[in-house]
């Protein structure tokens, strides 16, 4: 069953090839539905990717969905200030975030934005942000948190800091699967998710408060990990298992134009493990014309004809069987609730044993 949005209809270009062949209609949801779990997307990624990163969680958790019937509601921080055409799209697809306080969410999946300040405690949506782990520790079954979203998540409840790395860590890393919880595909000993950040959060400041590491390399560190607070499972990964095929292949595009404009220091690192040869080859020929030639109208002899088909997303099926699992263990809560809730009210009290037993 596609997953429905909760407010409004799917916006334009949101609803995967195929859907129509199949008679599907995207439709408005009128309330709650018996059986639906309801997730909610808090998207604070800048103006930039703010559409992109929407469309890409909406696409994952359709594929991810299957049988389940999921209804997904988005929301932002609104200390995030939007422009004039971003704020025009979130006033007709996004809710407030008083909205999501007053009903019940069964899960959340958080998103970063692009920082500001060296300390995330002194970013001007900190406050916000922090009282919305805080909600999410209390009222969901679990909480994705994702990039800098995790960063922030960990500081907030653990003061782990995280560290800057010596250059941005770009492209598609492979990472060991640990194998020993649900939420992981068991298919291969290892996966591949893209990354796209300067800072990261060490393995040993991890384990010593009490996370377990799901996925992580030797050499690249961390990339997803979990922790149980207070009622929610909290799942944080590092990377973008929600990326698009091309996705990296835009930063990438951007951060040149802001070298160009002298925004940047330094030509930027092309996306490790995600080009071939050829592709490669090509934009190592127009990052010498870049600097020969320093720039934005040079843009426009960058090959994005020749390398657009190039990248191959090897991301994409470890991506949606965790988010299946996820979504899978939301609904088995939600059923573990239905199942003992009549427990709850049988007129004579349940013997102490019992109901630390439920509980």
């Amino acid at each position: 069953m596609p997953l429905k949005m909760q407010r409004g209809w799917v916006p334009q270009g949101w609803v995967p090839q195929g859907w129509m062949d199949n008679n599907f209609a995207p439709v408005r949801s009128n309330g709650d539905r018996t059986g639906s779990i309801k997730v909610a997307l808090i998207n604070n990624m800048p103006d930039s990717a703010f559409e992109d990163t929407g469309r890409q969680f909406f696409t994952l958790l359709n594929a991810a969905a299957g049988d389940l019937q999921v209804s997904l509601q988005l929301f932002s921080l609104p200390a995030i200030n939007r422009g004039g055409r971003i704020q025009e799209h979130f006033d007709e697809h996004y809710s407030n975030i008083d909205d999501l306080f007053n009903h019940g969410i069964d899960g959340v999946i958080i998103t970063g934005t692009e920082p500001l300040q060296k300390n995330l405690r002194a970013e001007s949506y900190w406050p916000a942000l922090a009282d919305l782990f805080d909600w999410a520790e209390r009222h969901t079954t679990s909480t994705v948190l994702s990039c800098l979203a995790a960063h922030a998540g960990v500081l907030h409840s653990d003061g782990i800091e995280r560290h800057a790395l010596p250059d941005k860590q770009f492209g598609v890393f492979e990472y060991q699967n640990t194998g020993d919880h649900a939420l992981i595909p068991q298919v291969a000993s290892a996966v591949r998710f893209p990354h796209s950040r300067w800072n990261e959060v060490r393995k040993d400041a991890l384990t010593a408060c009490g996370y377990s590491l799901l996925t992580h390399a030797d050499r690249d560190g961390v990339d997803c990990f979990i922790k149980r607070k207070r009622q929610s499972l909290f799942v944080h990964f590092q990377g973008h298992p929600e990326y698009d095929t091309d996705t990296l292949l835009k930063e990438y595009r951007r951060d040149i134009k802001r070298f160009l404009r002298g925004e940047r220091a330094g030509y930027p690192n092309m996306p490790q493990g995600y080009f071939d040869d050829t592709a490669t080859r090509l934009l190592n020929d127009f990052h010498a014309h870049a600097l020969l030639n320093r720039c934005e109208d040079v843009m426009s002899a960058f090959p994005d004809a020749q390398v657009l088909g190039e990248p191959c997303n090897t991301w994409r099926d470890s991506a949606v069987s965790i988010y299946r699992n996820w979504l899978n263990y939301l609904a088995a809560r939600a059923t573990e609730r239905v199942v003992f809730a009549p427990v709850a009210r049988v007129e004579q009290p349940l013997p102490a044993s019992a109901s630390s037993e439920i509980a």
